[in-house]
């Protein structure tokens, strides 16, 4: 059963509105679902927009951040828990240790060390969660294009590349993860 999301984001809000949007979107959804969300812990950018979309629909929000980035990245105070960790893999140890699935949304390389760190773990068989790539408006077409290279080349198993789950909407993750409405009710979200 998934009760806490980890959402990996940027902590920029990028060039379309499209890409916080969806980070609003996907906040006040889980908090619909009463599915808690942990995140990096940052008051700037996606990271903000996922945290107080949830907040603002009654949703429990955790965030994670280390030391070093408290006063870079503004540390949100306003959220449900904040922690504050001695290093980066601090961090992501009690990110991973407390989500019950990962969801990225558009990012840089924080995100995709992030993403590409829980995937690494999926291999390993040091967790079965599920991970899920919000494809919003193709952002991730040329990366999930050079994992498909990888697989050709030989460097990455196919049955590796499957891990990850990819959706281009909120609906579709919600179902794809599982989350508890059946497609038709999805409505109830007000998603649009």
């Amino acid at each position: 059963m998934i009760r806490n999301v980890a959402v990996f984001c940027s902590s920029s809000n990028g060039l379309r509105s499209s890409y916080r949007d969806a980070a609003e979107q996907l906040g006040s959804a889980l908090a619909a679902l009463n599915i808690g969300i942990i995140y990096g812990g940052a008051n700037v950018g996606l990271m903000k927009a996922v945290a107080e979309s949830s907040l603002s629909a009654g949703g429990t929000v955790v965030g994670v951040i280390p030391e070093v980035l408290v006063d870079l990245e503004v540390a949100h105070h306003g959220i449900t828990e904040l922690h504050v960790t001695s290093t980066m893999h601090t961090r992501k140890a009690l990110i991973g240790e407390k989500a019950d699935a990962f969801i990225a949304l558009p990012g840089g390389f924080g995100t995709l060390e992030e993403l590409f760190e829980v995937l690494a773990w999926h291999t390993l068989k040091l967790h079965a969660k599920p991970i899920l790539l919000l494809n919003i408006n193709g952002f991730y077409n040329q990366l999930l294009a050079f994992l498909d290279h990888c697989v050709a080349e030989g460097m990455l198993k196919q049955n590796n590349r499957e891990i990850i789950l990819i959706a281009d909407t909120i609906e579709e993750a919600l179902i794809k993860l599982q989350l508890g409405l059946p497609s038709t009710n999805l409505s109830v979200l007000k998603l649009d």
